[in-house]
């Protein structure tokens, strides 16, 4: 019997699960990332009676939607499913829920009409009927869980490590006070980065999660199990292509997938891909992978204040893939691999980038769109770099991933001069540590700042730890 997953959203679905007035609530992520799962865990957990409704393998239930009328709606569904639905006890779970424009629109009308009735949707390529010009999903009276893959507390959880797992997300930087010794005995730090090697070629998609803690770890077949799974999981997603482009673009789609793993980690550049297709053409193909959520654009930003977004520059972005298992897997990186080197040196540091990456998208409110930004100057002589940009409140925190337990940090204190800011942080293969430093730069300038530096481990913890620190 395959190990069921336990999963930090489970907490959110219970939250809104508990309200007295139910938004319907549209789970949104890349196919793969577990989101009929997460539903099904969730009823079982709360020991609901829950009503499937999957379009794709009943596109007849379609006609149940026809009219905008929820009663009707409702009494209809039952009827072909001969099952009873009780607005007040019942979760409706409406899958594939792309096949059915339909659904989508009488979302709104289950808010203001039968608020009392749980309405979970998901859609493994929902971003394309969201982005359709013909469509807009009404606002206000829907609610959005953004899913991407299990998080490495998670995966420490299903590999039998709940303790760490726990340490991991009871950590306060409070418990510094005493030492990073204490906080962080050398052992437990030395087993959470053997763990997270593990992470990394296994990944967070719960399909490959699931295969390699229910495999035979004293036949040492667990790997060869997760490699076979991301591969199915890899075909899925070529086949996949078809539904969102057809000839050309569709080959273009498949180029720019097959290239992103190791353009990873620096400016995306059309050339690097094809020089035989035009950048426009290849623009397209990679839109298309980000709206499948195969793909993530990390824009640059001028970052000269909040919300990041509004000083975006379209035009400077890097990549993530999805999940770094599946990145792994196309590089050829076994856990061997991993072993014999620093995470922050693999692949010129794109691995240990990817991993960072990858949660801090998703660790943010589960209500909010991920994204993730990055600020670089290309100046001659004063070239510099910061590999990602987060915001807490009004604060903009710069984000440094450096090799081994040392690194340079001259592109953080640039930033930190340039933007005046005073808070930076800092992942890196050492145990956590919180300092006061001041720095006198070439330009005889001098900054005063505090840095955060954690293990790249700890990426999941990062949000919670900076709002720890502003909270002080």
């Amino acid at each position: 019997m395959q190990k069921i997953l336990k999963r930090q959203e489970i907490k959110y679905l219970q939250e809104w699960s508990s309200r007295h007035v139910h938004k319907p609530l549209v789970i949104r992520g890349a196919r793969q990332v577990g989101k009929s799962t997460l539903v099904r865990e969730f009823v079982r957990l709360a020991d609901m009676p829950m009503v499937e409704v999957n379009f794709e393998r009943n596109p007849e239930f379609r006609e149940a939607f026809a009219e905008r009328d929820p009663a009707r709606i409702v009494s209809t569904l039952a009827l072909l499913t001969a099952r009873e639905i009780a607005p007040a006890a019942t979760v409706l779970f409406l899958d594939e829920i792309q096949a059915a424009p339909e659904a989508l629109v009488a979302l709104r009308y289950f808010h203001e009409e039968m608020p009392q009735l749980r309405v979970v949707a998901a859609g493994s390529l929902m971003e394309f009927a969201l982005a359709d010009a013909r469509f807009s999903m009404p606002v206000g009276r829907v609610e959005y869980l953004h899913l991407g893959p299990m998080e490495f507390e998670d995966f420490l959880e299903a590999s039998g490590n709940a303790p760490l797992a726990a340490h991991l997300r009871g950590f306060s930087l409070s418990d510094l006070s005493g030492g990073e010794n204490v906080a962080f005995p050398a052992a437990v730090h030395r087993r959470c980065l053997d763990l997270l090697r593990q992470y990394c070629v296994v990944g967070g998609l719960p399909e490959a999660v699931a295969e390699y803690v229910d495999a035979d770890t004293n036949a040492g077949e667990e790997f060869a199990r997760v490699s076979r799974v991301q591969q199915g999981i890899v075909s899925a997603y070529r086949d996949d292509f078809h539904k969102y482009g057809h000839g050309r673009l569709r080959d273009r789609i498949q180029l720019v997938f097959d290239k992103l793993p190791a353009m990873v980690g620096r400016k995306f550049k059309y050339v690097q891909v094809s020089r035989d297709h035009r950048a426009a053409e290849l623009s397209d193909a990679l839109r298309h992978l980000c709206l499948a959520g195969v793909a993530t654009r990390i824009t640059h930003t001028a970052a000269n204040g909040v919300p990041l977004a509004a000083e975006a520059n379209e035009r400077h972005f890097k990549c993530l893939c999805m999940d770094v298992g599946l990145m792994c897997g196309a590089l050829h990186l076994n856990v061997l691999d991993l072993a014999r080197h620093d995470l922050t040196l693999i692949n010129g540091g794109a691995l240990a980038e990817q991993f960072v990456g990858q949660h801090l998208l998703f660790s943010g409110p589960r209500y909010q769109a991920p994204s993730l930004y990055y600020w670089v100057r290309e100046a001659r002589n004063a070239a510099a770099e910061i590999d990602y940009l987060m915001t807490a409140g009004q604060r903009i925190v710069p984000v440094e991933i450096k090799a081994g337990t040392t690194g340079s940090l001259r592109s953080l204190h640039q930033f930190l001069q340039e933007k005046q800011r005073d808070f930076g942080l800092r992942f890196n293969a050492d145990v956590p540590s919180l300092l006061r430093d001041a720095k006198r730069l070439s330009n005889g300038t001098a900054i005063d700042y505090r840095l955060l530096s954690l293990p790249i481990y700890m990426a999941g913890q990062a949000r919670r730890l900076v709002g720890e620190f502003d909270s002080q």
